[in-house]
């Protein structure tokens, strides 16, 4: 199948580095697509790209740290304040249901106990099973960076092709396996190459990357630094409503 595409909806850190939208992804093939992570701010940044909230079926999270699945009680809350009927499934690591569910309630009270007119699941996904997530099979690979429960680099295969996320994390081994054969692998660059524990560096993406077998790398939530230093990166940078086609 072709006609897949990747659309960075936001690129930026937790702090909105650059004016950035915290880390969101839409990947589509036809009439098939999902979000991969949704970070507090993606509700606008879905606007602001025509992407409709209520079209989006399937959300995959890589670990629970608001920039990344902080957006999901107002995704659930737009359905419902827009009568949606489509069902909305959203997959991440174990804990999910319980913060998901914690953060409605501390956010809007009584929201996560509500009647829907759409039927809402919170799936958790073990570590190194490909599982089906609506059109895509996903295999979570654990990484390094605590977030009160597992952290994971997330392996998508839609249509024919792999895309894979690492997520938030320090250097793994892990990342290998994750992304061997992968079309594209977009991939956290928080600092130039200063050591930031628990997140990735531009300076060590770049020295691995001959470990890294995917065909094209997309760096991404990227600090003050690492903006500051653009000019010096050889890798491919994402940015606010980037459109990525992968290849046939």
């Amino acid at each position: 199948m072709s006609g897949v595409q990747l659309r960075v909806l936001g690129s930026g850190d937790a702090f909105g580095s650059g004016g950035r939208f915290q880390t969101c992804l839409h990947l589509s093939a036809g009439e098939d697509s999902l979000l991969i992570d949704c970070g507090a701010s993606s509700l606008i940044a879905m606007r602001q790209a025509g992407v409709d909230p209520s079209a989006v079926c399937w959300v995959l999270v890589s670990h629970l740290h608001g920039d990344h699945f902080g957006g999901i009680p107002f995704l659930v809350l737009d359905g419902q304040f827009r009568r949606r009927s489509r069902p909305l499934v959203v997959a991440g690591p174990p804990g999910l249901r319980a913060r998901v569910e914690a953060t409605m309630e501390a956010l809007f009270p009584g929201s996560s106990r509500v009647e829907r007119r759409f039927a809402t699941e919170l799936v958790e996904l073990p570590e190194r099973v490909a599982s089906r997530v609506g059109p895509a099979t996903v295999t979570p690979f654990a990484v390094v960076h605590p977030s009160g429960a597992p952290a994971y680099a997330l392996r998508v295969e839609l249509g024919g092709r792999v895309v894979t996320y690492s997520g938030d994390t320090e250097w793994t081994e892990s990342l290998v396996e994750a992304v061997r054969g992968a079309d594209l692998f977009v991939c956290e660059a928080y600092s130039f190459e200063r050591p930031v524990r628990y997140h990735l560096d531009y300076g060590t993406v770049r020295d691995r990357r001959a470990r890294l077998d995917c065909r094209r790398i997309l760096l991404t939530h990227m600090g003050p630094d690492m903006l500051a230093r653009r000019d010096e990166v050889e890798l491919e940078c994402a940015e606010d409503g980037l459109l990525v086609a992968l290849p046939e």
